[in-house]
C-alpha cells in the first residue's frame, strides 16, 4: 500500500517554507508522492458544494509541484485534482510536459470534470460539455506529449502542422488518474486512465465506488495499453491499522491521507507519527 499526502498546495502549506519542509519531510519519511488540490476560484460567499471558504490560499497545482520537484528527488507529485475542461488543452499539455520534465518523470496527473458552475463562469467555459471537452482534452493532451508529428481534429481541439517540445518526460505520457465518482467518471478511468481517485470516502462508499468500476470495466473496452487500473483513495477520518487492512482488502493502491494540522510544527508531527506508525 502506497501512502501519500494530499492538500501540499493550500492553507498553511501555500506558505512556501511550509510546502518544503512538509515535502522533504515525507520524502525522508517513506511517503510515495504528495498531492495538490485545485480550484482557480471559489465561490464568494461559500455555498455548496464548495469544498472550501473563499479565502483559503490554494497554489496554482503545475507551479507548486514544480518548487517541490526542485527541493526532492523521489518524491513523487501529483494532481488532486487538475480541472483539464477548465483549460486550453494545447496549452495546459505544455505545462504538464515541462512539469513532467523539470521532475524527470515523477509527475502523477490527476484529472477530474469539475462540478462548481460559478468556477466555469468566472473563467468563460461551458458548464454543460465539461465531461466531453474532457475526454476529448485527454486525448489530445497525450498526442502532444507523445506524437513526433502531433495532429487532432476533434469537437473542441484541433491541430495540426506544429510541434511542442519537449515532449513527456515519461514514455505515453504522465499517468492520467481519474477523479470522480460519476458514471462517465468510472467509464473514462476504465476507457482512458492508468487510474481512479475517489476523494474523502469512507471505506462503505469506497467499496461501493471499486465495485461500479468493476462494472465499468465489464461494460467497456480498456486499451491494454493502459495497464492496470490503479485505485487511490482519500479516506474520510484518521487512518487504522484495521481501516488500512480493509482498503487493501479491497485492492486499493494508494491512500492520499488528509492532513492534520494548521501549523507547520503540527502537519510535520503528523507526517512524524504517520510514517512511525505505517511505514516504518
Amino acid at each position: 500500500m502506497k501512502l501519500a499526502l494530499f492538500g501540499i498546495n493550500n492553507g498553511p502549506m501555500a506558505d512556501p517554507d511550509i510546502m518544503r519542509s512538509v515535502a522533504v519531510a515525507a520524502e525522508e519519511a517513506g511517503f510515495e508522492s504528495v498531492w495538490t488540490g485545485e480550484h482557480v476560484v471559489l465561490p464568494d460567499p461559500q455555498v455548496p458544494p464548495s469544498p472550501a471558504p473563499p479565502l483559503v490560499p490554494m497554489l496554482h497545482p503545475s507551479t507548486a509541484l514544480s518548487y517541490i520537484a526542485a527541493v526532492t528527488r523521489t518524491l513523487k507529485l501529483g494532481t488532486g485534482i487538475t480541472l483539464v475542461a477548465q483549460r486550453n488543452p494545447v496549452v495546459l499539455a505544455k505545462e504538464m510536459a515541462s512539469l513532467d520534465q523539470l521532475s524527470k518523470g515523477r509527475l502523477l496527473f490527476g484529472i477530474g470534470a469539475g462540478y462548481l458552475h460559478q468556477e466555469f463562469k468566472a473563467l468563460g467555459v461551458d458548464f454543460e460539455t465539461r465531461g466531453a471537452r474532457t475526454d476529448e482534452y485527454i486525448d489530445a493532451m497525450r498526442e502532444l506529449w507523445t506524437s513526433e508529428k502531433p495532429a487532432f481534429a476533434g469537437r473542441f481541439v484541433n491541430y495540426q502542422d506544429i510541434q511542442s517540445r519537449p515532449l513527456a518526460y515519461q514514455p505515453g505520457g504522465p499517468p492520467v488518474i481519474v477523479g470522480g465518482s460519476s458514471a462517465a467518471a468510472y467509464r473514462r478511468a476504465v476507457t482512458r486512465g492508468q487510474g481512479w481517485y475517489g476523494f474523502a470516502m469512507d471505506e462503505d462508499t469506497s467499496r461501493a465506488c471499486i465495485e461500479a468500476l468493476k462494472k465499468a470495466d465489464a461494460n467497456y473496452q480498456r486499451p491494454a495499453s493502459l495497464g492496470k487500473l490503479e485505485i487511490s483513495i482519500t479516506p474520510r477520518g484518521r487512518l487504522t491499522a484495521e481501516s488500512l487492512k480493509a482498503y487493501q482488502d479491497m485492492g486499493v493502491d494508494r491512500l492520499i491521507l488528509l492532513q492534520s494540522g494548521k501549523t507547520e510544527e503540527q502537519l510535520l508531527q503528523f507526517v512524524s507519527d504517520t510514517a512511525a506508525e505505517f511505514l516504518g
